[in-house]
């Protein structure tokens, strides 16, 4: 009997048990002798000057090392420019650093560091510090900025255009049958992973280790080495485990270069740990906004028309806004499409990703903007989005690498039953509760990384193997995902196979962000397993002592370890073995296709709610979701389906819990952590279904890896809201949908 092949098989987590019995280890849980630790100090104002920190009382205290502030941190080398963590390059947060002079540009900006002996010392002296300010009125709503807004070149790192048009938009929605004019409004979002952002940071002479919360060691690498100008040999990254990034562990925050900065001022090694607090001033979030959007149609309910416009707020130096309407631009058979980003400079850090970002939130305008439509010309919600089904990309007319969003539409439908539902708003009771159910298409599009992602295979003369790649596991299962691609690219079974990551000592991949850390990384795995296993075969049948010598190398098969080629045999270890060889290695490469494209590739799905809501105290209960995806090949069921699962259920806390707003007389959060920031728990959440749809597709990447990370979020929150207004006739537009709404 031989082995089936393990991509797609649902395989526990090979990390499960350290993470379960607290063995892994995180870049806090370093143990260093001579720890020293670093606490933060933010702003209390968002806008102005610090005139004087008066630090003598905390320097007097017992254990104090160091306090740091603008007077005394060094300078920076150089500031890298903004660009995403997918670049292969340097990836900041933003384009400031922060204790390079005196001027405030948002609450919470770091102005010192105190750096003791213990955490506790450290906290104490810290609460020591006098600082006095001159203070300046801060623009941090919408209301404040809207009259200064302004169309940037470009957004996102300057990847994406600040504008985007084809056909003429204006004369399509004007000669429309049928338009939808609506604004959408959401609030600001703050990240809140299990573990906080922090760093690890130590010397040996000029050589520094860093112990990084991150999702691409090597964007910390590059940024830190940029920002302190020292060379990339010097640096080592390591970050085996981090405990959930979702986004604000992409780019690289100010954090790990002040660690590395503390730790060689007082010539010991440092950990530097954002608290709870900070987290919602240190690492970016997703941004406060307003979207406007225009739906012009036929009476038969084809598209002619969308206009698509977002306001939010940026930071200071940097024109950031999540790219919400991407998709809206490329779901739907539509000619004419006007997409505008309008920003304007307020007092905060420079947004950041977060999960699904733009996604998520221009996929609720466009979707509930489609259920208006939808009501308009009395079609039922999942007929309209069908007859405006495209094979192609519209906004560049190339066919789809890969779809299968008509699957997902019937098999998602089927599997929810929405079959039979009564279109007719609040007609469906139970006691005091109504009942209703709402849809939404989902599209999130595949983003190669622009630079080669590498891996290294080795096999051993016992019969095992071993890939490497830099990658951290930060929760999405990549370990046991690349040691089934690796198993099968090798012919081994699983058990036999490891996978080793998470350090820059390893080779180079670049962060596992926006969706494409598993075909990336898959891909450079296969290509090194692939490479070491056409080493073997080629070994095998140049070897006289070998029963394959002579054989073509092309009708050689492996399975279990064991090469075949018709009735002859030999194994990887018996050929290690006989040639004294205790191993062998082989590297591997992928690069993505770069020129024109021939594809448009995107990620598609479909989602499904039912809500109960209390008619009389406003409380909305999902009941259920089901979500149908088509992500392409699917590397390990299980992985894959927990994946999507925890971005619906985000998708749900979007819609009805995470919300932040600021002071627009303070400039800062009006909740400032995690314990007055509502998320959704295990009690708001409801039965989850998942209607996996794999699809072809070998144009993204080797193995036709899609990707499962985001797709999950896009679309749910627009169909908790139609379903509230099925069951209310209660039409909501904003995020997330409050008790207050309702009433």
């Amino acid at each position: 009997m031989t082995t089936a092949p393990a991509i797609g098989q649902p395989l526990d987590r090979v990390d499960g048990r350290p993470k379960v019995t607290g063995s892994a280890r995180y870049s806090a849980e370093i143990p260093i002798p001579g720890m020293t630790y670093a606490c933060v100090v933010g702003s209390r104002i968002a806008s102005g000057r610090v005139t004087d920190i008066d630090t003598a009382a905390a320097e007097a205290e017992e254990g104090v090392l160091a306090v740091l502030t603008h007077r005394n941190l060094p300078r920076i080398a150089e500031q890298p420019p903004l660009l995403p963590s997918l670049a292969g390059s340097a990836a900041p947060g933003q384009t400031f650093f922060p204790m390079q002079d005196d001027v405030v540009h948002y609450a919470g900006q770091h102005i010192a560091i105190v750096v003791a002996d213990t955490w506790e010392r450290a906290q104490h002296a810290a609460s020591l510090l006098r600082v006095t300010y001159a203070e300046t009125p801060p623009v941090v709503t919408l209301e404040q900025g809207r009259d200064q807004a302004y169309v940037p070149d470009h957004i996102f790192g300057g990847f994406l255009p600040g504008s985007v048009e084809r056909g003429d938009t204006e004369a399509a929605l004007a000669e429309a049958d049928v338009t939808v004019d609506a604004t959408f409004t959401y609030a600001a979002n703050n990240h809140n992973p299990i573990e906080p952002s922090g760093t690890t940071a130590q010397w040996d002479g000029d050589e520094l280790v860093l112990h990084d919360a991150t999702q691409g060691v090597n964007a910390t690498q590059i940024t830190v080495a940029r920002l302190l100008g020292i060379p990339l040999s010097k640096i080592r990254v390591v970050g085996h485990f981090v405990g959930g990034g979702f986004g604000s562990k992409a780019m690289i925050h100010n954090h790990p270069a002040l660690a590395a900065m503390a730790a060689r001022y007082v010539g010991r090694p440092l950990k530097l740990v954002l608290t709870r607090e900070q987290m919602f001033t240190s690492v970016g979030h997703r941004e406060e906004q307003e979207q406007h959007i225009v739906l012009g149609a036929t009476h038969e309910g084809r598209l002619t028309g969308i206009r698509h416009h977002k306001l939010s707020p940026t930071s200071h130096f940097d024109d950031w806004a999540e790219p919400s309407i991407g998709v809206s631009s490329e779901l739907y058979a539509c000619p004419n499409f006007d997409g505008e980003y309008r920003v304007f400079r307020a007092n905060t850090m420079t947004p950041t990703f977060m999960r699904a970002p733009g996604e998520s939130s221009g996929m609720f305008a466009l979707e509930v903007a489609m259920d208006e439509l939808a009501d308009e010309l009395g079609l039922d919600p999942l007929e309209l989005r069908l007859r405006n089904y495209s094979e192609v990309s519209p906004a560049s007319g190339l066919p789809w690498s890969s779809s299968g969003l008509r699957e997902c539409y019937e098999r998602g439908a089927a599997r929810f039953g929405w079959q039979g539902r009564d279109p007719r708003p609040g007609t469906r009771r139970e006691g005091n509760w109504l009942i209703g159910t709402g849809m939404a298409a989902a599209g999130y599009p595949v983003a190669p990384p622009a630079n080669p992602q590498r891996a290294r295979a080795r096999l051993y003369a016992d019969g095992t193997a071993v890939v490497q790649a830099a990658t951290p596991e930060f929760g999405t299962g990549v370990a046991t995902v690349m040691t089934q691609v690796a198993a099968d690219a090798l012919g081994l079974p699983v058990e036999r196979c490891r996978f080793e990551n998470g350090d820059t000592d390893l080779p180079n991949i670049a962060a596992a962000v926006g969706s494409a850390g598993a075909g990336m990384i898959s891909a450079a795995v296969h290509s090194a397993a692939t490479a070491l296993r056409n080493q073997l075969i080629a070994r095998a049948v140049g070897d006289p002592r070998s029963a394959l010598h002579g054989a073509n190398p092309i009708d050689v098969v492996v399975r279990d370890g064991v090469m075949t080629a018709g009735t002859a045999t030999d194994g990887y270890a018996e050929l290690l073995q006989r040639n004294f060889q205790p191993d062998a290695e082989a590297s591997g490469a992928w690069s993505p296709p770069h020129g024109e494209p021939e594809y448009g590739m995107m990620t598609f799905g479909a989602q499904f709610a039912e809500v109960a809501v209390d008619a009389e105290l406003g409380l909305v209960r999902v009941r259920r979701m089901t979500g149908a995806f088509a992500p392409g090949r699917v590397l390990n069921t299980k992985l894959a389906r927990s994946q999507l699962m925890g971005g619906m259920l985000w998708g749900l806390g979007q819609a009805l819990l995470e919300a932040n707003h600021m002071d627009p007389r303070t400039g800062r959060w009006a909740n400032t952590s995690l314990g007055e920031y509502l998320v959704a728990v295990n009690a708001d959440a409801p039965d989850v279904e998942i209607e996996l749809v794999e699809v072809e597709d070998d144009v993204v990447n080797p193995l036709g890896v899609k990707g499962v990370g985001e797709i999950g979020q896009v679309g749910a929150a627009a169909a908790i809201a139609n379903a509230v207004h099925h069951a209310t006739g209660r039409r909501i537009r904003k995020l997330p949908i409050t008790i207050e709404d309702m009433l």
